[in-house]
């Protein structure tokens, strides 16, 4: 395959080319990667033929999943990202076992402290969803110290995280942090479930190279060959590196799009390993990949990462990382009118 060809299939799996409904896009792209929502929204506003701001959170919830970050992904498949180490864990009160968590220095609650709190938790949100806040408030009540606090509310998870990870409670699906209990479901194996991951990366996100999958699961090579042995995959070769995709039964005869406003965190950039992206130069990576960890919404042009893009209150600033043409600038106006139907202020920098 040409680096064109792989770019389109890339593209028209991602369903960037046409558009398809939310939960085909949620469920191909094993959902969408949600610290910020407004992201991820508009990760769905661009892939989704079916998007309004009211209803795009029907049917989706918002957990940690895939890498270990925050995704909104369907509902439905709390079974495939939520597998609670086989099933031992769903729904198990019990904190004893060691974990990446109690095993920090810093850790102040006791099995028996945890479980309580954990009971705390789930009783209040029986009521209504509640912020981390208001649930702080709930455990202070019930005699939570402030080191246990420290431990059941990090910032990076915490207890509160274990609880996600065993199905006890999901994310709102909101811009601030707020729990609900999730819905019952029954977990898949775990074999089972990174294989249907896998499956699903292979066919809607590739085709991809092995340091690809390396990076978007954060597995290792021998793991993602494993995958790779039971799975239908064909190979292709470009430019010295081999590509596995499993045939999606697309026909792939759209050109690449003039423009395209990627998201922040955007699944286009995040499911290949951005030194090797077909899509963004090297000498570009920082400005779309900073060292804070954020990736910045990427403007696409005819195939390539030309910038980055900001919209605060009808103000779209674009800031460019190479010379365009004024017919380009008119093509990034109009493309810019149409995707967000209405007037806006325009501006470039670079």
């Amino acid at each position: 395959m040409t680096v064109e060809e792989l770019k389109i299939r890339q593209l028209t799996n991602q369903h960037l080319i046409t558009p398809t409904d939310k939960m085909t896009v949620l469920h191909d792209l094993c959902g969408v990667q949600a610290q910020f929502m407004a992201n991820a929204m508009h990760a769905l506003r661009i892939r989704c033929s079916d998007f309004q701001e009211d209803t795009v959170g029907d049917g989706v919830v918002k957990n940690w999943t895939v890498r270990g970050t925050v995704h909104i992904f369907a509902e439905d498949d709390l079974p495939l990202f939520i597998h609670c180490n086989d099933g031992q864990d769903y729904l198990r009160n019990d904190w004893h076992g060691r974990s990446f968590w109690n095993q920090r220095d810093q850790w102040a609650l006791t099995p028996e402290r945890q479980a309580y709190f954990v009971d705390v938790i789930l009783d209040a949100l029986k009521r209504s969803p509640l912020t981390r806040e208001e649930l702080k408030a709930s455990c202070r009540q019930k005699g939570m110290t402030e080191p246990e606090e420290n431990s059941m509310f990090d910032p990076w998870g915490g207890g509160v995280r274990e609880m996600c990870e065993r199905g006890f409670i999901n994310y709102v699906f909101q811009e601030k942090k707020a729990f609900c209990l999730s819905p019952p479901f029954t977990p898949l194996p775990e074999r089972e479930a990174k294989l249907e991951m896998a499956r699903r990366y292979f066919t809607h996100m590739g085709p991809s190279t092995i340091h690809d999958a390396m990076y978007y699961f954060h597995a290792t090579a021998a793991q993602v060959r494993e995958l790779l042995s039971r799975l239908p995959v064909s190979a292709a070769e470009c430019e010295g590196r081999t590509y596995y995709y499993i045939d999606s039964h697309q026909p792939y005869e759209e050109s690449i799009p003039q423009c395209l406003f990627l998201a922040g965190f955007d699944q286009l950039l995040l499911a290949h390993e951005k030194k090797e992206s077909l899509f963004l130069r090297r000498e570009n990576m920082r400005a779309i990949f900073n060292l804070a960890g954020i990736v910045m919404p990427a403007l696409l042009l005819d195939g390539e990462v030309a910038g980055k893009w900001k919209k605060t209150n009808g103000k779209l600033s674009i800031t460019l990382f190479r010379s365009v043409t004024q017919h380009e600038k008119a093509v990034i106006s109009d493309f810019a009118c149409q995707l967000w139907n209405e007037a806006l202020s325009l501006s470039f920098d670079g």
